[in-house]
């Protein structure tokens, strides 16, 4: 056997129908799309739309609340680090960061850092450099000799609008610039 002699099984891939090849094949005249009307044409985007009745999605009562300025936080608890700790797949000298709690596969997601939470706990003198803590989490941290350093995480949201700000106001000092060194060229004509 050879890679250029690998085949599918017979039959195991079929070639999409052609329709609208005459009245002989099945599938002639109209193609399936039905007689007239907007989706028997091409480019039809009518998702969701039931033709002037009120569609499900503004019919059905809506729940709950959901904020747009969240910080997105991983939360990791205590009991959660002393088990990596135990097994070995967290260093206890020096700081634990993101970095580290994400390299032992405790801290999934959070964009905006590491939030530390009291369930569990923890034995070994540690120190922490996380977004946020728990007043549990802190207190089962100092009570166990360790210290908690929090950090000022700037969110994803901002740190964009602020990259956007800058780069708007570089463009926008180049045009500047350009005006400047034209209109320096024509006094000088």
């Amino acid at each position: 056997m050879k890679l250029n002699d690998l085949r599918d099984n017979q039959g195991a891939r079929k070639s999409r129908v052609r329709v609208g090849r005459g009245i002989g094949s099945g599938l002639g005249k109209t193609a399936g799309r039905g007689q007239k009307g907007q989706t028997s044409r091409s480019g039809v985007s009518i998702f969701g739309f039931e033709g002037g009745q009120m569609p499900l999605h503004m019919r059905i009562p809506k729940r709950g609340f959901n904020n747009v300025f969240a910080k997105d936080y991983a939360e990791v608890n205590l009991g959660a680090v002393q088990k990596a700790v135990d097994a070995g797949k967290l260093k206890t000298d020096g700081t634990i960061d993101h970095a580290a709690l994400k390299a032992a596969g405790l801290a999934r997601g959070g964009k905006d850092g590491v939030r530390l939470l009291g369930k569990g706990t923890i034995s070994g003198k540690l120190a922490f450099r996380v977004a946020g803590a728990s007043a549990g989490a802190r207190k089962a941290v100092e009570a166990a000799g360790g210290a908690i350093e929090l950090i000022e995480v700037v969110p994803a949201a901002e740190k964009a609008a602020a990259k956007k700000g800058i780069a708007k106001a570089a463009r926008k000092d180049g045009k500047a610039a350009k005006k400047d060194s034209a209109k320096a060229a024509k006094t000088e004509d």
